[in-house]
């Protein structure tokens, strides 16, 4: 069997396309790569989804924190203190037996059970609250000197905010919130061990590199082709924020422009 034929059968075996049984001897390169580029799909699609959603939820809860109003401050503050406060893995764990147990009260929550749905609105929430709290951050420093320019061109309200404040916090906060990107598409591994069933029982990356480490009794060839997979998605998101960011300080000159500075989280 030629590496193109095997592409044809195992490309789309994530989505339930293809071949159905996974090679069982003889296992190539040209396989490893293709199976665990398959579930990269779910890989990709949990985190530009989730990414997605939770970032306006991320402002809501940005301006939420950042309220005089305590019936919308305190929200926000719990909301943000809870998902930063626990780990990933334990969020996935408590929302997989609430969706079952809200699923045995109505089938409207039947999806919310499996992971194309479940594990995405825990991703979502979880990213929600970290990228909240580097938007709050980020909306306390926006320096006085714009406020007071924008009072004085007579912005008020709204206006104010989607002119002056949002643009000038989303510019302070970019470069923290394309760290956060990338370790949201680095959390989407976690799925694998959530407990959620993937769709038609198809896995996602880590699925398949599991798969040919234990039936190989060799890591040491499908985990790095996994780690090359998430190199290449983190290479994309750096290129894709860092246009937004250069779009964002357009209007600085040269000299002033922020550099992304990417560092990795220490802990989480």
């Amino acid at each position: 069997m030629s590496c193109w034929d095997t592409v044809q059968m195992y490309a789309l075996r994530s989505l339930g396309y293809g071949e159905r049984l996974l090679p069982r001897d003889d296992f190539t390169i040209c396989q490893q790569v293709t199976l665990i580029g398959s579930g990269m799909m779910w890989n990709v699609y949990f985190g530009v989804l989730a990414l997605a959603a939770g970032f306006f939820l991320a402002t809501a809860l940005a301006l939420g924190k950042a309220s005089p109003q305590l019936w919308l401050r305190k929200p926000a503050q719990w909301f943000i203190f809870v998902f930063r406060g626990s780990p990933l893995f334990i969020q996935f764990f408590f929302a997989y037996f609430a969706f079952l147990s809200l699923k045995q009260l109505s089938p409207l929550f039947d999806p919310f059970s499996s992971a194309w749905m479940g594990a995405l609105v825990v991703l979502f929430l979880n990213t929600a609250a970290y990228s909240g709290e580097i938007f709050h951050g980020a909306l306390m420093s926006v320096p006085k000197g714009d406020m007071e320019a924008a009072d004085a061109y007579g912005f008020t309200g709204w206006a104010r905010f989607r002119k002056i404040t949002w643009p000038t916090m989303l510019r302070l906060a970019w470069p923290a919130y394309t760290n956060e990107a990338i370790f949201l598409f680095h959390a989407t591994t976690l799925v694998f061990f959530s407990g959620f069933p993937a769709r038609q029982q198809k896995g996602d990356a880590l699925y398949y590199a599991n798969y040919f480490a234990d039936k190989t009794f060799n890591p040491f060839i499908p985990y790095p082709i996994l780690a090359g997979y998430f190199i290449l998605v983190t290479l994309v998101i750096i290129g894709v924020f860092g246009l937004v960011n250069r779009r964002l300080n357009r209007h600085l000159p040269v000299a002033r422009k922020m550099r992304m500075r990417l560092r990795a989280p220490l802990m989480r």
